[in-house]
């Protein structure tokens, strides 16, 4: 059974759990996000798991997360339990759309995200990342992200690693 928790704002924003209605706006903004890099949506492929979040994410303990703003999904972010690493999830699908970059959302989400982790009881977060997608880079590793080694996603030629501290 996934999570649930109350949406929460950051300015104009709302995160939210997903929800089935977002399944065909994830999507179309994830593919959208990926083709302003030159990057393929694999809807068959690295992307099923955006259509099939009950699956890809609920029923093994993950969640999705989506942002939105005046009705309209602008951002997205998940992760789900791993195999690889001790105790680990894998970070997916942190998505903002071109409008609303540079406002510290990208951030805010992976703050949130690595918070909700955390809480889990997880130690590990691992995320796959292309090098053409610099500001998703830099954000990763400004916030503790290491590069370790490993890609399994045929389109991404990076990972990382962040290892979470213990609570006090």
């Amino acid at each position: 059974m996934h999570q649930r928790f109350d949406p929460f704002t950051f300015g104009p924003f709302t995160l939210r759990p997903w929800q089935p209605r977002d399944r065909e706006p994830a999507a179309s903004l994830i593919a959208a996000v990926l083709a302003e890099y030159g990057l393929e949506w694999e809807p068959t492929g690295a992307d099923q798991d955006v259509v099939n979040v009950e699956t890809a994410y609920w029923q093994r303990g993950g969640e999705f997360w989506v942002i939105e703003t005046e009705g309209n999904l602008v951002g997205t972010g998940a992760f789900y339990p791993i195999a690889r690493g001790q105790n680990a999830v894998e970070l997916r699908k942190m998505y903002i759309v071109p409008s609303h970059r540079g406002q510290g959302l990208g951030k805010f989400l992976l703050q949130a995200l690595e918070s909700a982790i955390a809480a889990q009881g997880f130690t590990e977060i691992w995320i796959e990342t292309a090098s053409v997608l610099q500001a998703a880079v830099c954000l990763y590793e400004r916030n503790g992200y290491i590069p370790a080694t490993g890609v399994e996603t045929a389109r991404c030629d990076r990972v990382y690693r962040k290892v979470l501290s213990a609570s006090p």
